[in-house]
């Protein structure tokens, strides 16, 4: 019986080995991705969405519709809820998880009623005293006729102007894709934080390599080029940090993420509730001038 025993301890002791190396090589290859496969996983079908993120990061939450001038955008999730029992409004771009729901949710990319919806909602946070955390995931603003007819570059620069001076705090998390104008309309915040494969760029690699070579084909090279990972970007100083995702990534170990994404909204709130208002819109003015992003200062 005491061989057996020792047998089994040795054996225990080795399968323990053997996956504690297993998760250190897959923690190491997770964390030295190159750009393409950081695009491949952001765009990813299983990956979580924003819709996935908010009932476990926001009690009570209560979602509101529509612009008041056209129409409601499915692209756009916002309304209010609690945040470690303190109200918060919420804006979300949000993909869908299927062919039927991206179709009604436009693949998260937004048109002018979305973000009217977002300024509509950010003026009642200040006016009300709510702090407000915005989810980008949107490979662009939608580009269609009716979007165009209906204002959809008005609707980003009044998104832009809104933010700029909004007097309360902001919080911006990218989850996912975070691309052009789309992308910047929810991102004027006090505080930008990315998901570790998460990417941002001024457009997609596609669109990049069809200005620069004439040839979308040549994405992945576009990308190795165009400075757009979470890294790249905390290192120039355009976020302020990055939720590392667990060695299986994000969507295989959600808890994680949800966990390190909570404990830094709620840092970083408690640190912004307590500058005076001209003070938090002042330093977000020079965040982004220092980036060369058009902000209005009132």
């Amino acid at each position: 019986m005491g061989r057996k025993k020792r047998e089994c301890n040795v054996t225990d002791g080795l399968y323990k080995e053997i996956e504690e190396k297993i998760e250190a090589l897959l923690k190491s290859n997770m964390h030295s991705l190159d750009v393409w496969q950081r695009i491949t996983l952001a765009r990813a079908s299983e990956r979580k969405k924003a819709q996935d993120f908010i009932p476990y990061l926001f009690a009570d939450f209560i979602e509101f519709h529509g612009d008041r001038k056209y129409g409601d955008d499915g692209a756009i999730i916002g309304g209010i809820g609690m945040f470690n029992d303190q109200p918060v409004t919420v804006m979300a771009q949000s993909k869908g998880k299927n062919i039927e729901e991206n179709i009604k949710k436009n693949f998260g990319m937004v048109n002018p009623e979305g973000y009217r919806k977002a300024i509509r909602l950010a003026k009642q946070a200040e006016k009300f005293h709510r702090p407000i955390i915005t989810f980008v995931d949107t490979a662009g603003a939608y580009p269609g006729k009716g979007a165009e007819q209906r204002g959809q570059a008005q609707a980003i620069a009044d998104c832009l102007y809104t933010f700029s001076d909004l007097k309360t705090p902001i919080i911006c998390v990218v989850l996912s894709e975070g691309g052009s104008g789309g992308a910047l309309a929810l991102s004027v915040a006090d505080r930008i934080v990315m998901l570790e494969n998460a990417v941002y760029s001024i457009l997609s690699p596609e669109g990049f390599a069809s200005i620069l070579w004439k040839d979308e084909s040549r994405a992945k090279e576009a990308s190795q080029v165009m400075k757009m990972t979470s890294f790249d970007l905390y290192q120039k100083g355009i976020i302020d940090h990055i939720v590392f995702e667990d060695e299986k990534g994000m969507q295989e170990s959600f808890s994680s993420t949800l966990d390190a994404l909570y404990l830094y909204i709620d840092k970083e709130l408690k640190s912004l509730k307590k500058m005076k208002t001209d003070q938090l819109v002042k330093k977000r003015y020079e965040k982004f001038r220092k980036m060369g992003v058009p902000v209005w200062k009132m």
